[in-house]
């Protein structure tokens, strides 16, 4: 006599899996964890002893933020190299939010110490930049936060026509007006007098300017407070900034940060930005 295997009730299953009644059904109807056994006659659904081990890999998928329809092309790849892309490209993902979170964070503790007074990580001043020689990377990138993509081309480009660095790093924001997207920059470093580059790169020999400076501490994102800062300091103190008109404007007119300090070597609290916006 042939032994019957023993089959789990949806509620004994939903014990041993830690996966309720409601999202087994709701899987079962997604062709994820289907039941060993459904009676024709009263629908019960039943499971076998073994599928708790796929009952478990869909959970973890599940608590790391895979939908119901990823997680069922996940467990069709488990065990190529698609399936480890998947897990690789989501944990970038996730450190991005990761991230962006922390921003956030650093932000609200800012409004909250703050108390409607001003923003104590961000100090406006006017500053005179020296004149400076610089290096830079023009290209357009889909957002202002993703200009590390240029980077990404600069940094190698420099090594490859052995140009140095004398200082902390900036951008350029070339576009008039502020952009929802395709933001045109060029990222810059400094470099001595008389230096030279060939394309992709470009030097700038810029003169002496006037700016309102606002001084930033803490993460990225607030960049855009800092601008409304500089914004009430020109009102208040009567200033006009330098004209603008297009994408080919000269370059002493545009408006630039430079980071001081490296944000793949601090965390986003201490960051420390310079904002600034040139005078007529």
């Amino acid at each position: 006599m042939t032994d019957t295997p023993h089959l789990m009730s949806i509620g004994e299953f939903s014990s041993r899996s830690r996966l309720s009644v409601r999202m087994l059904r709701h899987y079962g109807d997604h062709g994820i964890l289907v039941p060993a056994d459904v009676d024709a006659a009263s629908g019960y659904r039943r499971y076998a002893e073994e599928q708790l081990v796929e009952a478990a890999h869909v959970r973890r998928l599940r608590d790391v933020g895979f939908t119901v329809s990823a997680i069922a092309v996940l467990l069709a790849a488990h065990g190529t190299e698609s399936y480890r892309q998947a897990l690789t490209l989501h944990r970038e993902t996730l450190g991005d939010e990761l991230r962006a979170a922390r921003e956030r964070l650093a932000v609200i503790d800012q409004l909250l110490d703050q108390e409607g007074a001003t923003m104590p990580a961000i100090t406006v001043t006017e500053e005179t930049v020296p004149a400076r020689t610089l290096v830079a990377l023009r290209g357009t990138v889909p957002a202002y936060d993703q200009e590390g993509r240029l980077w990404g081309e600069l940094m190698p480009e420099l090594a490859r026509q052995g140009i140095a660095p004398t200082g902390p790093c900036g951008v350029l924001e070339h576009d008039p007006e502020y952009r929802e997207s395709d933001p045109t920059l060029s990222i810059w470093l400094p470099v001595p007098p008389g230096t030279t580059a060939a394309a992709p790169l470009e030097v700038h020999e810029l003169p002496e300017q006037r700016v309102v400076m606002a001084r930033v501490e803490g993460p990225y994102s607030l960049i855009s407070e800092a601008h409304a800062r500089i914004e009430e300091h020109l009102r208040s103190a009567g200033l006009t900034p330098a004209p603008r008109q297009g994408l080919d404007d000269p370059i002493a007119t545009l408006g630039f940060n430079r980071y001081l300090v490296d944000p793949s070597q601090a965390a986003p609290e201490d960051l420390v930005t310079e904002v600034c916006v040139p005078l007529a």
